[in-house]
């Protein structure tokens, strides 16, 4: 069958929409909490493949399931028929509860936010890293063990490369932003050089204004 995009506008509707995310936490935390602390990683598996290797790589069957082409009824018998049999207890289960309160279009959602929350869990943070260039992987070493010793998390880098930065880099932990780069370096510096400028000529102004006076 065909793949699915998964950015496609509806996706990004769902995923982008603060009530549907809402929703989506509820679901992903009860799910991680009814598969216990010794269960959630393998639960989390379980639904990362189901999103990933089933429903993104069987477009048909995704339409199917998530965009409510089927009754809650009809929904109930496909998972029970195709799914429970191959799944856990818990999955299974999760499925049904998740088909019966028609939310099953939530579930890529729900997966991403069940990530998070398992990472909030271990004590993990998802950090941005942007750099002028590729970092080396003991440039990423370091940045892991300062970003761990400063701010007491076990940090996830995402690295992304924008030439634009000239040199340095940008880290983003949460809303906070870390801008180390050249470009904004060269940019203070120009700021700095202007006011620099701006303050000599009100000087000079000042002085011939006074001397004009006398």
């Amino acid at each position: 069958m065909d793949s699915q995009d998964t950015n496609s506008p509806a996706s990004s509707a769902v995923a982008e929409n603060p009530g549907a995310r809402s929703v989506a936490k509820v679901y992903s935390t009860a799910y991680l909490d009814a598969a216990g602390a010794e269960g959630a990683t393998a639960a989390l598996e379980e639904l990362g493949s189901f999103v990933h290797d089933v429903l993104e790589t069987n477009r048909d069957f995704d339409r199917m399931l998530r965009t409510q082409q089927l009754t809650i009824d009809q929904e109930l018998q496909l998972i029970d028929k195709v799914i429970v049999p191959r799944s856990s207890t818990l999955f299974g289960n999760f499925l049904r509860v998740v088909a019966h309160h028609e939310r099953l279009d939530l579930l890529p959602l729900i997966n991403e936010l069940a990530i998070q929350e398992m990472e909030h869990r271990r004590g993990q943070r998802r950090v941005q890293v942007t750099s002028a260039i590729e970092l080396s992987s003991q440039a990423l070493d370091s940045i892991r063990n300062t970003l761990a010793s400063a701010l007491s998390l076990q940090p996830i880098l995402e690295t992304r490369v924008d030439p634009s930065l000239l040199g340095g880099m940008k880290i983003r932990v949460g809303d906070t932003v870390y801008d180390g780069s050249l470009k904004t370096q060269v940019k203070q510096l120009r700021a700095r050089l202007r006011e620099r400028c701006l303050n000599e000529i009100q000087r000079g102004r000042d002085r011939f204004s006074h001397q004009d006076g006398n």
